[in-house]
């Protein structure tokens, strides 16, 4: 009963379906007819102008978004717990060409203006220093936590009074919309660029970089091949991205993913490290009880030495959702 990620859930039928029609020929790389598509799509879903490009994964998106906003000389400041910096393998400097990441505090995994300023105002502005360019949000965080609208308009007012850039990464930016109950737009806020997620949430390999700033997208274009994530047939690629989109199969999928892990999480109770509000339930179990869990048939993430984390995907099934939590409840 697999509740390791959301990574490792199944490919939406939508999603095989769309590449099967794809399967003709057309235009390579983007210049096919359905990567033409992509900015009117998101500039409806997001009801103002949109340019969008795809890539084949969420490190390669959330890079090559932050490469228009800092040079190499210059800094991101993230959460410590940002998937930038503990999960991407050093891929920022590698795609920013030494660029740094300055790390920031905050409960849940998430920023404050208030945290960012502490970060920030010690920096002199002099050559000595490397000096911030962007600031770069996740959206749900990496312990499951949504930013409220306001919470992002807060951070967003910050980053244009100190002239910074400022990006979301959207892994999970569908169960950020479902738990929200709000637009697309509203979850976003003023970002520059979002990486919106879609493999997590019943993709096969391909994520949307949306660029808010128009002018920045030409400038990735060149980057992106130079990364060497320009594919020939990028048809398919924007196949799965507007099949996800068609009848807002990307929110019915976050819905269902996040309404497993609040099952999750309401069994969990006291033990709960983090309020579930996506799809993903971090909680307080010794080493015993997650050998007790697993000899019960269940796959999942240890988190440290005294938490476990689990992911409730898309396609969870309701026997074993109801069964994990019999079992943690069982504790």
């Amino acid at each position: 009963m697999q509740f390791l990620s959301d990574n490792a859930a199944r490919v939406h039928p939508a999603v095989w379906h769309a590449m099967m029609a794809a399967d003709a020929p057309d235009a390579p790389y983007d210049g096919d007819a359905l990567s033409r598509t992509l900015d009117a799509a998101f500039t409806a879903l997001f009801g103002r102008e949109c340019a969008v490009l795809w890539v084949a994964s969420g490190t390669a998106a959330n890079c090559l978004a932050l490469a228009a906003m800092v040079p190499p000389h210059g800094a991101v400041v993230c959460h410590r717990e940002a998937h930038i910096e503990m999960d991407e393998g050093g891929a920022p400097g590698f795609y920013l060409h030494g660029a740094k990441l300055l790390l920031a505090d905050g409960h849940g995994a998430k920023v404050t203006p208030d945290t960012l300023a502490a970060v920030i105002d010690p920096i002199r502005d002099d050559v000595h220093q490397v000096q911030p360019h962007a600031i770069s949000i996740t959206q749900a965080s990496e312990y499951g936590c949504v930013y409220a609208p306001h919470e992002v308009e807060a951070i967003a007012a910050f980053a244009r009074a100190r002239g910074l850039g400022l990006h979301m990464d959207g892994a999970r930016f569908a169960n950020a919309v479902a738990h929200l109950a709000c637009t697309p737009a509203e979850a976003a806020g003023d970002v520059d660029a979002l990486s919106f997620g879609f493999v997590k949430n019943g993709g096969l390999g391909a994520e949307a970089i949306v660029f808010f700033d128009v002018e920045a997208a030409n400038v990735i274009r060149y980057r992106r091949k130079r990364a060497g994530h320009l594919q020939s047939k990028g048809r398919f690629l924007a196949a799965q991205i507007l099949a996800m989109l068609e009848g807002d199969v990307w929110l019915a999928n976050a819905r269902a993913a996040n309404a497993a892990a609040a099952a999750i999480g309401a069994a969990a109770g006291e033990r709960l490290l983090h309020p579930v509000q996506a799809n993903e339930v971090f909680l307080r179990c010794t080493a015993a009880e997650r050998d007790a869990l697993r000899r019960a048939g269940f796959a999942f993430y240890d988190w440290g030495s005294d938490a476990a984390r689990l992911v409730a995907s898309w396609d969870a099934q309701d026997a074993h959702v109801a069964a994990l939590a019999r079992a943690i409840a069982a504790l």
